[in-house]
């Protein structure tokens, strides 16, 4: 479609305005091809005839529903009065600062705090594509972000605007943004450093303007490293031309740096009372402007927290005090005074107070800097010259010291942040932040514009080439046919200002010169460039001044100073006086030192596209031009190495109003800033763009049914735009988009909008006719009626007169008596056949009621012999039911004895074996002991006759000895005899011998002592040899005392085999008993049956009689004939008759299935009495074969009894209490039987018996216990007799030992014959019993049911040993793998297993097991995670610890739960987080309602008829996941409820964050939706029923968002109703939902700026929070319900996948 033809009537166009720019006017007129005039209408009313050029007519306006976009790139018509009228609407309207232009973001200073960079802001855009958000600074930084980790790319960040635009505000916060979302995991803290420096380097480098209150005053570009992980590692800060000349110079209105009136504020302070300071107005270089207060700024607060920074940069107090000092000594040097001495000379007088206090503070020589401040050194060839200088001269001599000074500072500033900023490791990536200053024109341009819009014309070009390089990759991506755009190049612009013989060039040239002059290099500039660069023009009206033709515009630039600037020259008599200056950091600063090489250079190997031009002469100073010029080339070399994102910042009055938009200055900064020319190459070519499933789903609507019909949506959408655009080159088909021109996109909303103004007609026409037709018949049919109603009236009027009257009276009294004479007689009739019904009716009842007595007569009688037969019937079946339940219970305890009698068995039979094994090593060692004796007695022998000989020698000394030995042998015989009548004594009684007996031996021994060291000291003087015979005499005493020692042990040995042979015994001997047993419970059975069928044949003869007797007594025949046939129907249907027959059937048929059901009963428990039969069966045939494994071993157990017992002396005096010991056994046996007897009365009670079988066993086990312990003193005793004993009977008394021992064996042989013949009898009786079980077997097979055996009863523990610990723990938490087992487990299984082991622990009352097991437990726990008996029942406080409280654990459990719910609700956000937007605010629930608008050049992540894109089912299924999980692990459904609320809000808080943060969301129609999901959301809860969980009121402020999107917003009532219905948003959610509101169609209206006044006015008496965003980090406080576990310990199974088989139940 043409251009032309879109100027149609009530279409829009702009025209210029003088003071708006630009001024909307609607098309009154259709406008033809030739016509010279268009015919429009202003928005006021007035008309107009705009003349026009047909080859450029004026721009068309965009359609409403376009405007207010997030791209100016959506945008249908592309030109500046499109862009300045959406960015317009966008910032007053909409309040919204931000807005795309293709690749810029176009950034709108609002002059006032806006709540919408806060941490929650951050993690919103964090992580999202760019298209998917509203626009945003955050959004930018995070595409950098993002495309640096993806493509391991440096990026940068080009912020530049104009001085108030806010570029320092909008670095800041890119910067901030890296620092949050790259926080490193270490405590170096560099984000925080990095952040830190912002506020030095703007306290050192920003000022106060007339257009702004912080505006920097130098260029900076920082570069933020980051490593391998995309974590900050630290940064790099490089900075251009600050302007200097600010420090001794201010104009009206603005201030110096802030860093002075932040000293001056801070000069009371103690600190700083040696910098002898004041306040700001008493030094020149502060008071210059006048103003030296900023309106709601306090410097005393700022000068703290840049000492904070400072700090925090690791420069401490000395380096902060030395810079103050340099700043101090500035201010004093502005306030020194210079005097004119005539006029020619100046002078400074030495009392100066502030020339000394800046020669003390920078420790100078006072009457040299005073000299040399009015003088000047000129060195010729020939001579020095000392030339004095003017007041003039002298003072700029000053402010050039001062400048250079702060320059030197600030740059030394920069120098330090940096060195605190450096890493130690190697830089993977970076991202550079630009922050520059943007095209400057003011009313006197100088040096410092010219530089400023140098740099940018630089800018501009980069910008221009990457532009034009991502559309030619755009349109190579999408295979469209390339053609060349032509754009604006500024490079003759460059050309001019930096190539050769250029305008730089000349200024160095003529600062080279010594007579060089301002005048003469402009002359140059006219000579070179008037007339022969049309770039380069000469004002008409001045010769001081040149025009240069910018980008943006023309700038007239002023000559004077720029050779003094370009030069920046201090004298070089002050240099050297400040060399030589004591004070180290003002002596640094002028130090000659080498150029440092840039940081930049070593990770750059990029070259620039145009080289950079060198110095012409090297050993010259570098000019600031020259300077600037390389330090610009090397940025472009930066940037050209990296991939640009661009920020402009846009002031958008010079007022500092907030929210005012002066149209004139923002149309003059979007020139600058060449967004402008964005959109211009844009427009060029094919701006909108859409895929091909937004173009369907945008405008289905035009499509016809055949159309849809094609499976194909790529070729619905060619097919549908060639038939509504007929001109093919108005559009591009690529691969996934299509391309339009500009006007296309409108030209389909037009048609788009016609179509549905069309259908709205179509519907109103309908609705409106139907409407039409209903009142219609409404009125027809009231007509109708009306009509009806006259006729009648009409018609009884006519028909009445006094004939008619007379004539219908008379006919009513003649109706009447008729009709009662009829009426009469009726009821006569009636009366007479009601009495003779009555009178037959009577006296039926009558006989009824005599023959109905008479039966229940009868009837009576037979239920009294009835019931009196039941009655003796269930006496004895109830007598016999208790019969068969004591002996079910008799059999039971004989089954437990003889398991109880085996396990004893078992016992005994591992101790017999253990004991024949102990017996043949004693053998061994005794055999060995006496081989060693013979050797003893040889050596004994040799030693004799040694002696002999020795005696022979010296036999006076021997009759000595001989003496004194007799007389010692005498004592010892009568010792011995007392030892013997003391050990007989002790025989007798045990108790007090033992005591007697160690008095004499230690009475004994004492005098042997006395008398071996006598004999000792006698026999010392002797023979040596003696006491060597002695000491091996006594070696022998000791080796033969230990092996009677082992002797008597091995006694002690056999003698507990006799006791466990006794046993077997006695247990050999219950066997007939159990077998007399077995044979009573058979009788019993025999009986029983035999009871049984006797008592069946006595029922049926019984059951027989009865029917004889009543057949018998009824002659049915006789009855018959008696009875009418009337009466015969009464009573077949009343069934009185046959009901006592019938009542007698049905009782004999309960009472046979009564008898049936018992004897199924009693089959059942003979077959259970059979099968623990044949358990007793086993036992026995296991004890035979033990006794046979014992008849085997006993043949090598008698010899090495016989043996072992014959060396023991005291073997009566154990014998007896051995006996004694059977004798408490057999006692205690007894208490057992009497016991069970007890437990067999109270059969009645199965309740108790368990406890009863506790109690016994704990009786017994402490009884055993007592027995084992007198036996083990026993034992001791009757061995420290024995030693005793042996150790002084001679050698001579071993014959008779060996005697008794032979005596001994042959005793024990015999009683060894005597068992194995009780043996024998026994195997007879275990044979017979053995066939009486195979009958009973027999027998039993011949029953239908078996009974199972009775399960063991356990008491809720699991016994563990202590070294299985950490093998419970890795089985139970830590390998344990719920997704495999939680469907075979009851919930909560391993929790109830560790709670086990605890009881058993506690059981057991070792405190140390327990605490170990509960450590482990926890620390098993942690690995694994990185008030209650009120409610328990008896059986649960049964199972209570009894003897240790937890409670000590109980809060480090209690906090392991809540790390570990916590953690898990982390787990199931990270899982359910991607998918809420795509379902709850992107997807469309309700089809045929799309909420999609046109987009530009920064697509959203649209999720239409995408497969891979979340919706609300994939909501709902993993909430449903999330359920069923918790469920089938048991979690409490308290927890459960928590963990869904915590869901809930997560939905909704992160919902209603993006829908703060999307304006093209913000939609009634997507209201719509997200009700729509909400209501899915409810239904999902009801669904599972946890509507008490509250969760449904988390969703509360997405509700009330949504319903705010589709109420209605234009009337005062409208912002009442939503003032009292939004209660859960605070105001500034209310008041961006309405700002953000945006219509997706024609029909939809926009809210008006008044109505947003109106409801916040409304609002302001709410106190609420003033945050946007809801904090999506929030949990809430969760508590852990006690809820009683349904599972009994005892009944807990433990499945086998836990592989915890060596625990064991208790």
């Amino acid at each position: 479609m043409a251009l032309a033809e879109l100027y149609t009537q009530y279409n829009r166009v702009w025209i210029p305005d003088n003071e708006e720019v630009w001024q909307s006017a609607e098309i009154t007129k259709n406008y033809k091809t030739g016509d010279r005039f268009l015919h429009v209408q202003l928005e006021d009313g007035t008309e107009l005839n705009y003349p026009v050029d047909p080859a450029a007519l004026p721009p068309l306006r965009n359609p409403d529903i376009l405007v207010g976009e997030n791209d100016l790139t959506a945008l249908s018509y592309l030109h500046e009065p499109a862009v300045l009228h959406n960015l317009k609407v966008r910032f007053v309207e909409s309040r919204l600062i931000y807005t795309y232009s293709g690749i810029i973001l176009v950034a709108i200073n609002p002059y006032k705090q806006l709540p919408i960079y806060g941490d929650a802001i951050i993690h919103a855009y964090s992580g999202q594509n760019m298209g998917d958000m509203d626009p945003h600074i955050f959004a930018v930084a995070e595409e950098a972000y993002k495309q640096m980790a993806r493509n391991n790319k440096n990026q940068s960040i080009i912020v530049s605007g104009e001085s108030g635009a806010g570029k320092t505000v909008s670095a800041r916060y890119t910067m901030r943004y890296f620092a949050t979302v790259s926080k490193s995991s270490s405590n170096a803290h560099v984000e925080d450093k990095v952040l830190a420096s912002n506020p030095i380097t703007e306290a050192v480098g920003n000022a106060k303007t007339t257009r702004n209150d912080n505006s920097s005053r130098f260029g900076k570009y920082t570069e933020i490293s980051f490593d391998q992980s995309y974590q900050i590692i630290g940064a790099n800060m490089r900075t251009y031309l600050l302007e200097k000349s600010r420090v001794v110079f201010q104009s009206e209105n603005e201030r110096n740096y802030h860093i002075f009136y932040q000293l001056c504020a801070s000069a009371m302070q103690p600190e700083y009372k040696h910098l002898k300071l004041g306040s700001a107005e008493e030094f020149n270089y502060t008071r210059m402007g006048g103003s030296t207060v900023i309106e709601g700024v306090d410097d005393r607060a700022n000068m703290v927290e840049t000492q904070k920074t400072f700090a925090l940069l690791g420069l401490k107090g000395d380096f902060q005090m030395d810079v103050f000092k340099m700043l101090a000594a500035i201010l004093h040097l502005g306030n020194v005074e210079i005097t004119a001495v005539g006029d020619e000379r100046s002078s400074i007088s030495l009392k100066d107070k502030h020339l000394n206090v800046f020669c003390e503070l920078l420790d100078l020589n006072c009457d040299k800097m005073a000299q040399w401040l009015c003088h000047r050194k000129i060195i010729t060839t020939s001579e020095t010259v000392i030339k004095p200088m003017t007041r003039p001269q002298a003072v700029n001599a000053r402010d050039a010291l001062a400048k250079k000074i702060y320059s030197h500072l600030f740059d030394f500033i920069v120098e330090r942040i940096n060195q605190a900023l450096q890493f130690p490791g190697k830089q993977h990536t970076f991202i550079g932040v630009l922050d520059i200053y943007g095209f400057e024109t003011f009313d006197v341009n100088s040096f410092e514009q010219f530089c400023i819009n140098y740099a940018n014309e630089k800018l501009q070009q980069q910008f221009n080439l990457h532009v034009f390089k991502l559309e030619q990759e755009e349109y190579m991506k999408e295979d469209i046919p390339w053609t060349l755009i032509d754009f604006y190049d500024n490079q003759r612009v460059i050309d001019l200002i930096e190539a050769k013989m250029g305008i730089l060039e000349l200024l160095d040239e003529e600062c080279l010169l010594p007579h060089g002059t301002d005048e003469n290099w402009l002359q140059k500039l006219y000579n070179n460039f008037v007339n022969k660069n049309a770039l380069f023009e000469k004002p008409r009206m001045s010769n001081t001044s040149f025009i240069i033709q910018h980008f943006a515009d023309k700038v007239e630039y002023k000559c004077e100073g720029f050779l003094e600037k370009n030069r920046d020259t201090v004298h070089e008599v002050l240099i050297e006086i400040l060399k030589d200056s004591k004070f180290h950091l003002c002596a640094n600063f002028f130090q000659d030192s080498p150029v440092a090489i840039s940081p930049f250079s070593s990770t750059i190997n990029i070259k620039s596209a145009r080289p950079v031009l060198k110095s012409p002469n090297k050993q010259l100073r570098m000019t600031v031009g020259s300077k600037f010029r390389n330090s610009l080339s090397l940025l472009m070399v930066t940037l050209n190495a990296t991939t640009p994102h661009y920020v402009r910042c846009i002031k958008p009055n010079d007022e500092k109003l907030p929210f005012e938009f002066d149209s004139k200055r923002v149309a003059q900064q979007l020139r600058a800033c060449g967004v402008l020319e964005t959109i211009r190459i844009s427009a060029q070519s094919y701006p909108s763009r859409w895929t091909y499933i937004e173009f369907f789903s945008r405008y289905s609507i035009l499509m016809t049914q055949q159309e849809l019909s094609i499976n194909d949506k790529k070729q619905i959408c060619k097919t549908v735009l060639q038939r509504l655009i007929q001109d093919h080159n108005q559009y591009q088909f690529g691969r996934t988009k299509i391309f339009f021109r500009a006007g296309q996109v409108a030209y389909l909303e037009k048609l788009r909008s016609d179509k549905l103004r069309h259908a709205c007609i179509v519907i109103q026409k309908s609705v409106r006719g139907w409407l039409q037709r209903k009142k219609f018949l409404c009125i027809k049919q009231a007509a109708l009626i009306i009509q009806q109603y006259f006729r009648g009236q009409r018609t009884v009027r006519q028909a009445i007169t006094a004939r008619a009257l007379k004539e219908t009276w008379a006919a009513i009294i003649i109706q009447k008596y008729c009709r009662g004479y009829l009426v009469r007689r009726l009821c006569q009739l009636i009366l007479v056949a009601a009495v003779t019904i009555q009178a037959y009716t009577r006296g039926f009842l009558a006989r009824k009621r005599y023959r109905k007595m008479l039966k229940e007569h009868k009837a009576v009688i037979l239920q009294k012999y009835a019931r009196a037969w039941l009655a003796r019937r269930r006496f004895q079946n109830i007598r016999r039911f208790v019969l068969n339940i004591q002996l079910s219970y008799r059999v039971q305890q004989l089954q437990k004895k003889m398991e109880e009698k085996s396990k004893e068995n078992h016992g005994l039979l591992e101790r017999l074996t253990s004991l024949a094994s102990a017996h043949m090593n004693d053998m061994d060692t005794i055999q060995k002991l006496e081989l060693d004796l013979e050797k003893l007695t040889a050596q004994k022998r040799t030693c004799e006759e040694k002696g002999k000989k020795e005696k022979e020698d010296s036999e006076q000394k021997i009759l000595k000895l001989e003496n004194q030995n007799k007389e010692l042998q005498e004592q010892k015989k009568t010792l011995e005899i007392k030892l013997q009548e003391k050990t007989e004594e002790m025989k007798e009684k045990m108790d007090d011998l033992t005591k007697q007996l160690f008095n004499d031996v230690q009475k004994e021994e004492n005098q042997r002592m006395i008398l071996e060291k006598n004999f000792q000291n006698q026999k010392q003087d002797y023979e040596k040899e003696i006491e060597l015979l002695k000491a091996e005499i006594k070696i022998l005493k000791e080796e033969k005392s230990q092996l009677q020692n082992e002797i008597q042990q091995e006694i002690v040995i056999q003698d507990g085999l006799k006791m466990e042979v006794g046993q077997l015994t006695k247990q050999a001997q219950k066997i007939p008993e159990l077998q007399k047993e077995i044979e009573l419970l058979q009788t019993q059975k025999l009986d029983v049956e035999k009871q049984a069928q006797s008592q069946k044949r006595e029922l049926r003869e019984k059951m027989s009689e009865v029917t004889k007797q009543l057949l018998e007594s009824y002659d049915f025949e006789d009855v018959r004939s008696r009875l009418s046939t009337e009466d015969l129907e009464h009573l077949n249907e009343d069934g009185e008759l046959w009901f006592a027959y019938e009542g007698l059937k049905k009782a004999t048929r309960v009472m046979e299935s009564h008898f049936q059901s018992q004897k199924e009963i009693y089959e059942k428990e003979i077959e259970g009495l059979n099968f623990k039969v044949e358990h007793l069966s086993q036992d026995i045939s296991h004890l035979q074969k033990l006794f046979r494994e014992k008849n085997d071993i006993n043949d090598g157990i008698r010899l090495e009894v016989s043996r072992l017992t014959s060396e023991n002396l005291v073997i009566p005096d154990l014998k007896q209490q051995v006996s004694e010991l059977e004798n408490q056994k057999l006692d205690l046996e007894n208490r057992l039987q009497e016991q069970a007897i007890k437990l067999k009365e109270m059969s009645h009670r199965p309740h108790y018996e368990l406890e009863g079988d506790r109690t016994q066993r704990r009786n017994n086990e402490a009884q055993n216990e007592v027995n084992i312990k007198e036996k083990e003193g026993l034992k001791v005793k009757a061995q420290e007799i024995e030693g005793m004993s042996n150790g002084l009977i001679q050698d001579g008394t071993q014959d008779e030992v060996q005697n008794k021992i032979k005596q001994e064996t042959t005793r024990l042989t015999v009683e060894n014959m005597d068992l194995e013949e009780k043996l024998d009898m026994k195997d007879r009786i275990i044979k017979k019993l053995e066939d009486q079980i195979k009958t009973l077997t027999k027998s039993i097979e011949k029953t239908e049911a078996h009974v199972p055996t009775s399960a063991k009863e356990y008491i809720g523990m699991m016994e563990y040993k202590k070294e299985d610990e950490e093998r419970i723990i890795q089985n139970l938490i830590l390998d344990l793998k719920p997704r495999g087992v939680v469907v075979n487990m009851i919930p909560g299984l391993p929790a109830h297993i560790l709670f086990m082991c605890v009881r058993y622990a506690d059981y057991l009352n070792d405190a140390d097991m327990l605490k170990s097991f509960m450590n482990v437990t926890i620390d098993g726990i942690k690995k694994v995670v990185k008030e209650f008996m009120k409610c328990n029942t008896p059986r649960q406080n049964k199972n209570c610890l009894k003897h240790f409280d937890l409670s000590e654990y109980r809060q480090i459990l209690s906090d392991l739960a809540i790390r570990i719910y916590y953690q898990f609700i982390v787990v199931m956000e990270n899982s359910i987080q991607p998918m809420i937007v795509p379902g709850m605010l992107e997807y469309e629930s309700l089809q045929g309602i799309s909420g999609l608008k046109p987009t530009g050049f920064r697509k959203r992540s649209s999720s239409i008829d995408d497969t891979d894109t979340y919706t609300m089912t994939s909501i709902l299924q993993q909430l449903s996941y999330f359920y069923s999980t918790m469920c089938q692990n048991g979690l409490d459904s308290e927890l459960l409820k928590q963990a869904v609320k915590q869901l809930f809000f997560l939905i909704g808080a992160i919902t209603l964050n993006s829908l703060f943060l999307r304006k093209d969301m913000c939609s009634c129609r997507k209201g719509m939706q997200i009700r729509c999901n909400i209501s899915y959301l409810e239904e999902w809860l009801k669904d599972k029923n946890v509507q008490s969980s509250n969760a449904k009121e988390t969703l509360e402020p997405l509700s009330q968002a949504a319903w705010l999107l589709q109420v209605k917003k234009i009337t005062d009532d409208d912002a009442k109703e939503i003032c009292e219905h939004c209660t859960s948003l605070s105001t500034v959610q209310i008041v961006k939902i309405l700002n953000s509101y945006t219509p997706i169609d024609d029909f939809e209206k926009r809210v008006t700026p008044s109505f947003v006044r109106k409801v916040q006015a409304m609002l302001n008496n709410r106190e609420d929070a003033p945050q946007l965003m809801l904090d999506t980090k929030y949990l809430f406080q969760v508590t852990f319900p006690f809820t009683p576990s349904p599972h009994a310990l005892e009944l807990i199974q433990v499945p086998s996948s836990f592989k915890l088989g060596f625990l064991t139940r208790v």
